[in-house]
């Protein structure tokens, strides 16, 4: 074994946790092997010898990657190996991204990447939190320049009591599902999915969450770092030089003032490129070399000012107070032949959305490290370019729309209804037909008003608002904004989405630009957003009073019922046969399922009329006949001293020629003939068949 080799142990939520070091992947620039119980995870980061060219953004990637093999799993598909990562994946790749990335130093144009992958897994042991405390363990000891270290922990809430990372039957009752991460002096991420929780339990559980985030810190800074950890490299970071920097506010400081003093944003944006166009020609032959530099001169210039406008005279980019919701208009059933539609707007944004019902064997399947196999709500989000006046190409969704659709979607399953209330799969899709901030949470609001628009019996509308900080970095003074545009979400310090009811909180989304956010500015945010979130509400309501009373006339139609589960194989019948014939006959779709219990339930799809006869149909097949039932069926049959009739499939019985009528018969196809339907009494049940007798000739 290699001579480097460290083994160090902590706990966090009161369970065991190992990092090895010096063991694996020792040509990276740090890498660890993070575990607990039986699930670990193996996380290494590298770096680029020197800046990409050209480069005006940090080029960090993150990647994590579900190896099925943790699992004892075979991938599924014709080459059986992973192929692109799924949703979850991608979404566990921003939750490491986003408290890291703030951190690095501003300048820096190396590609740093970080890779974690999940080796092996047990159910009570989620791999996230621990990719995520060991992305900070390998960049801590590694010798790139980064402000860590870094904590993660999942806080749940189970029967009103806190617990830092639920295992499997915990994370099924608890109310609360919260990924933080931080420093030990202040969190740096929140992203949590809630079942309409209180302001209080909210913060409550972030600050219980960074109690051990701190702890975690302490550890790896006091007790990793020191033993194996490598000398940073002295890397030299891109700044604009000095003296052209003084030189351009000097010149464009009062044109910027000019630039964005008008409230109207197109007009700002045609100030600003004139400025800009003059600023360059006026320098172009002083520093003929420095366009790029001149550039970002100007962008720290127009932030600054921008910024001590809010600060100073609490006077936003487009004339707002700092709590003030911009204008806001509805629609609802735009899409005649959707299930449900609806279009929300707030300012610039701007979000078409549609909902689609389908039966439950349309729910998405799921291959992944969880238990969870399919899943019944799926929930969409295009960002296409034209909704920022963009000439670009429709390409597949980004790990940004697959985040967005994802928080929308977090935000809305709580007020869903249950399957055995409202059986169907439901797809929901948002559109974004223009954006200026906030799309995410516009699609919380579309969604709302478009299930609620399909007769989605909700148990509450869900709105969505997202917050905004301005922060002084020297006196520690903030001030938060309510709705914030795309501008300032650009230039501010913090984007803050927070997702609810009248009720409580359903999801929350925190990213920042600085190095963390103390716990007074959560609380503001927090409860600023409940005022915004409240006043959005009540407009939506006011286009959507209450979910419709019906559902669309194109929606599918679903009735759904208990059987004895003994029954279902007679109701499928040999290789199908019997079930495939009454789909045939009455032209539904049909599907059984049976709970945790042992209960038998069945779903038929169709024109409602179609879906009533499939029922009885089916309830006729489960059901012991008894003496006295009365059934409508068809002849099949007939013999000289009576006719067969078929009352279910593969179920019959005889009238004999007796009971064809009250009268007395001479031919049994005097009465009745084969195809005809009847309606039917069963008299008696002996050794040798059913006994009927004949209520009704009815076609």
């Amino acid at each position: 074994m290699n001579n480097n080799f460290k083994q160090f142990k902590f706990e966090v939520g009161g369970r065991e946790v190992v990092v090895e070091t010096g063991k694996y992947a020792e040509q990276t620039n740090g890498s660890c092997l993070i575990r607990c119980g039986e699930t670990a995870v193996l996380v290494s980061v590298c770096m680029s010898a020197a800046p990409r060219d050209g480069m005006d953004f940090f080029p960090l990637q993150v990647d994590y990657e579900e190896k099925m093999f943790s699992v004892g799993k075979i991938p599924g598909g014709f080459k059986k190996r992973e192929g692109r990562a799924s949703d979850k994946a991608i979404l566990t790749a921003r939750l490491i991204d986003r408290p890291l990335r703030p951190l690095f130093p501003k300048g820096l144009f190396n590609d740093v990447v970080v890779t974690a992958q999940a080796l092996s897994v047990e159910p009570d042991v989620s791999p996230e939190p621990l990719a995520m405390i060991g992305s900070s363990v390998a960049l801590a000891i590694s010798d790139i320049p980064w402000a860590g270290p870094t904590g993660s922990v999942v806080v749940g809430m189970v029967d009103g009591k806190y617990v830092i990372n639920p295992d499997l039957a915990q994370r099924e009752k608890s109310r609360i599902h919260l990924n933080l991460a931080g420093t030990k002096d202040a969190i740096l991420m929140i992203e949590a999915g809630a079942d309409e929780v209180t302001n209080d339990e909210m913060v409550n559980a972030i600050t219980f969450g960074f109690e051990e985030i701190k702890k975690i810190c302490v550890f790896i800074e006091e007790k990793i770092v020191p033993a194996v950890g490598k000398t940073k490299k002295e890397i030299e970071l891109y700044h604009i030089p000095e003296e052209l920097d003084k030189e351009v506010r000097a010149y464009a400081g009062e044109k910027i003032d000019w630039a964005i003093e008008t409230f109207d944003r197109q007009e700002r944006e045609q100030r600003q490129n004139k400025v800009e166009e003059e600023v360059l020609e006026h320098f172009a032959e002083i520093y003929p070399d420095n366009k790029r530099e001149i550039k970002d001169s100007l962008y720290y210039i127009t932030k600054e000012k921008v910024r001590a406008k809010i600060f100073d005279k609490g006077i936003r980019p487009d004339g707002r107070g700092l709590k003030d919701v911009r204008p806001i208009w509805c629609e609802r059933g735009v899409l005649p032949r959707v299930h449900g539609s609806a279009v929300f707007t707030r300012g610039q944004t701007q979000t078409l959305t549609s909902c689609t019902l389908g039966m439950m064997t349309e729910a998405q399947k799921l291959e992944g490290l969880d238990e969870e196999t399919s899943k019944r709500y799926m929930h969409h989000y295009n960002f296409p370019g034209y909704c920022t006046g963009e000439a670009k190409a429709l390409r597949s969704p980004g790990r940004r729309e697959i985040g967005h659709g994802a928080l929308a979607e977090r935000a809305l399953i709580p007020v869903l209804p249950a399957e055995d209330v409202f059986p169907y799969a439901i797809r929901v899709v948002n559109d974004i037909m223009s954006s200026n901030g906030s799309s995410s949470m516009a699609s919380v609001c579309g969604s709302t008003m478009a299930l609620m628009d399909a007769g989605v019996p909700i148990k509450a509308p869900v709105a969505g608002v997202a917050m905004g900080l301005i922060k002084n970095q020297e006196t520690g003074d903030f001030k938060v904004m309510t709705d914030i545009q795309g501008l300032e979400d650009f230039l501010g310090d913090m984007d803050f989405k927070v997702a609810g009811t009248v009720n409580g909180i359903t999801a929350i989304q925190m990213d920042i630009k600085i190095k963390g956010i103390s716990e007074e500015i959560m609380h503001t945010a927090i409860n600023q957003a409940n005022e915004g979130r409240q006043f959005i509400l009540s407009k939506m309501l006011e286009v959507v009073p209450e979910v419709a009373p019906k559902l669309s006339k194109y929606a599918p139609k679903i009735i759904f019922f208990e059987i004895n589960p003994e029954k279902i194989g007679d109701v499928i019948g040999k290789q199908g046969s019997v079930i495939k014939k009454i789909m045939e006959e009455t032209g539904t779709e049909i599907e059984f399922n049976e709970d945790d219990s042992g209960r038998g339930y069945v779903s038929t799809l169709g024109p409602i009329e179609n879906a009533e006869k499939a029922k009885a149909i089916i309830l006729n097949i489960a059901h012991d006949p008894e003496v006295g039932d009365m059934f409508v069926g068809t002849v099949v049959r007939l013999l000289n001293f009576g006719a067969f009739v078929e009352f279910a499939p593969g179920k019959d019985g005889m009238i004999h020629i007796s009971k064809l009528s009250d009268k007395r018969v001479e031919k049994v196809e005097d009465v009745v003939k084969i195809g005809d339907t009847v309606k039917v009494e069963i008299i008696k049940i002996g050794d040798k068949g059913i006994d009927l007798k004949l209520l009704e000739k009815l076609s």
